[in-house]
């Protein structure tokens, strides 16, 4: 008998709960086929029994109606259009009979539906929703939105989200009239650390605030949230210093080889960089022509093809001009000169003198927020990476190959090489090319960071020379010093005294440097600083 019982107490909740399911989506279709009326008046009716019920299912329908978007049929069944896609505003509505009118969106609708959206969104299933509703209502503190928020942050279990409504919330009562809510205010600002508060702390911290223990909470949250916003600039500062600086050592790594080294100054250096970047620009377009289903792909294909267009023009270079010019420095500079002014013309005829974009693929969109207003992005991370894979690659060929060994014993004495039968002539060759190699490796780094132009190289032609004799000539583990150190001191140096300022100072601390120590950070020893 007690289970009969039981049985039937249960069928009597299942009963009740079903009918009241289906009370429930009778109100929701009645309301929102409601938000079609002409009278005005039974529309903000309408949407004001949604609110008061908190009933999300009507939340996309409203939020069609806001965006003017809702529309209805000859039914009087509701539909949202976006953009020509039509579906029903409710979970397994009828299909459109017949054409569809809008709802035109007055003043007296519009004030009835933002709180209503902000009272359901409050109250999503979806956290996410939440969170954007707390942004949202942060933004245009009122005494209506502080009411949703304190009715949703008590029903709110969610840490995140309970966090977010408590910061809206607190954004409204720091200009509260009452001292004690304000007092509440700061001391949520304060254990939350959010740094989007500090103007509102400062003004608090001032003469302005009438109760001192407000003024002297405010003083006290004020001095943390700068000790945050310090370190926040200062991560940003090294990352992006980082990042700068890893552009500048593959920039830097084929001069360190064929200035360094050889004593080959190649003003052209910089347009290898151009050439690298223009080659990756060139691979994206045809995987965007042949292979539209491996875009993302390109850049795989783009790394040995830039460095095997820098690397054959290298040699070239080498082969027709660099090699009647060894041993004499100033010819180099005002051959290679003429020859980047005709590598960056030739480029114009091709390409067209307007700046080009490479798209980075997908997987290297976006970015990981570290820090408040310090985004790590993908492509900026990648870079750094691929820095660090180059530098590898260099340190194996000049210590792990007959062709590095070969290379060092031209450099320390060339007429011994030659007379223990090492073909130097071919080393240059082969030593050249590699460096342009280099460069060109390090376009396609470029052409992930910003647009694409003829001039391109121009811009880090100095400073990779002044990477090189900071770090000191010939010295890969000084030119991997001097690149992160210049782009670190620039990234500091440029929000204080600008971007020409900074550079001017730089130029100069490394002038006062090679004036107190020419050999660079890392000096040359042995026989072969003595003869140089």
């Amino acid at each position: 008998m007690r289970i009969v019982s039981l049985l039937l107490s249960y069928l009597v909740v299942a009963w009740v709960s079903l009918s009241g399911l289906a009370r429930a989506a009778g109100e929701t279709e009645t309301d929102v086929a409601a938000l079609g009326a002409k009278d005005g008046a039974l529309v903000v009716q309408a949407i004001s029994r949604i609110a008061e019920r908190g009933d999300v299912a009507a939340l996309p329908a409203l939020e069609a109606l806001a965006d003017e978007k809702l529309k209805f049929d000859s039914a009087g069944h509701a539909f949202i259009d976006d953009d020509g896609a039509v579906k029903s505003a409710l979970p397994g509505g009828p299909a459109p009979s017949g054409p569809l009118t809008g709802v035109e969106l007055d003043n007296a609708l519009r004030r009835a539906v933002e709180p209503a959206l902000a009272a359901l969104r409050l109250s999503s299933p979806d956290r996410a929703v939440r969170l954007t509703a707390a942004a949202e209502l942060e933004k245009r503190p009122s005494e209506d939105s502080a009411a949703l928020l304190r009715k949703a942050l008590v029903e709110e279990s969610d840490a995140e989200v309970k966090k977010a409504f408590e910061l809206a919330l607190a954004h409204g009562e720091l200009e509260s009239k009452d001292a004690a809510v304000r007092l509440h205010a700061v001391r949520i600002v304060a254990e939350s650390g959010d740094v989007g508060f500090r103007g509102d702390m400062d003004r608090l911290a001032g003469a302005s605030e009438p109760d001192p223990a407000v003024r002297a909470a405010a003083k006290r949250t004020l001095g943390s949230l700068e000790s945050k916003i310090a370190l926040i600039g200062a991560v940003g500062h090294l990352f992006y210093g980082v990042s700068l600086g890893s552009v500048l050592l593959l920039a830097a790594l084929g001069l360190a080889i064929t200035f360094g080294l050889m004593r080959v100054i190649n003003m052209a250096h910089g347009e290898m960089l151009m050439l690298g970047a223009y080659a990756t620009f060139s691979v994206q377009g045809f995987f965007g022509s042949h292979f539209p289903a491996h875009q993302d792909a390109y850049l795989f294909f783009a790394v040995p093809v830039a460095f095997a267009l820098t690397f054959g023009v290298g040699v070239v270079l080498e082969r027709t001009v660099i090699r009647h010019l060894y041993g004499r420095p100033l010819e180099t500079l005002l051959a290679t000169w003429g020859i980047s002014l005709v590598l960056i013309q030739t480029v114009r005829m091709i390409y067209g003198a307007q700046n080009v974009t490479v798209a980075n693929p997908e997987w290297l969109s976006g970015g990981y927020q570290l820090l408040p207003g310090v985004v790590l992005t993908y492509s900026r991370v990648t870079v750094i990476f691929f820095s660090a894979l180059v530098v590898l690659f260099t340190w194996l060929v000049m210590n792990k190959t007959k062709l590095g060994l070969e290379l060092r014993a031209v450099v320390q004495n060339r007429e011994m090489a030659a007379a223990l039968g090492i073909a130097t002539r071919r080393v240059d060759m082969w030593t050249f090319g590699i460096g342009s190699g280099i460069a060109g490796l390090g376009g396609v780094a470029l052409s992930q960071l910003g647009n694409v132009g003829p001039e391109l190289g121009q811009g880090y032609i100095v400073d990779s020379f002044m990477v090189v004799v900071l770090g000191g000539v010939g010295k890969l583990l000084g030119t991997i010093v001097g690149a992160f150190g210049l782009g670190i001191l620039n990234k500091i140096l440029e929000p204080a005294a600008g971007a020409v300022l900074g550079k001017i100072v730089i130029l100069g601390f490394i002038i006062l440097f090679v004036q107190k120590r020419p050999q660079g950070i890392f000096a040359q020893k042995g026989r072969f600083a003595e003869a140089t």
